[in-house]
């Protein structure tokens, strides 16, 4: 495995980690269908406790897969892809290039 493709698995760890669990995967559908929601809103299309929404959040965020807008003491919730789709896209150029010769 060459050093570019070991970095690009390396950059995607975070991703996969996120994106890994059911739970948090229900959580990006519904702000791609909202756009943007708090945690309450959340909480009412999911049967999670809030504290487990902050905890998912958490883990998306730190990702990268989500950001953070704040309107008065509400804290929003939107998907931020797009960076992280790039990763992917160069993860699996480099592994169809290096591997599937």
């Amino acid at each position: 495995m060459t050093g570019q493709l070991e970095q690009l698995l390396r950059l995607n760890t975070l991703t996969f980690h996120a994106l890994g669990d059911t739970a948090r995967q229900d959580i990006i559908l519904l702000l791609e269908k909202h756009k943007r929601l708090n945690v309450s809103e959340i909480a009412e299309h999911s049967p999670l406790s809030r504290p487990a929404i902050s905890h998912h959040l958490k883990i998306l965020r730190e990702a990268g897969i989500v950001s953070i807008e704040k309107e008065g003491t509400k804290r929003y919730y939107y998907l931020t892809l797009d960076e992280k789709m790039d990763l992917l896209k160069q993860l699996i150029d480099g592994i169809d290039e290096q591997c599937m010769k």
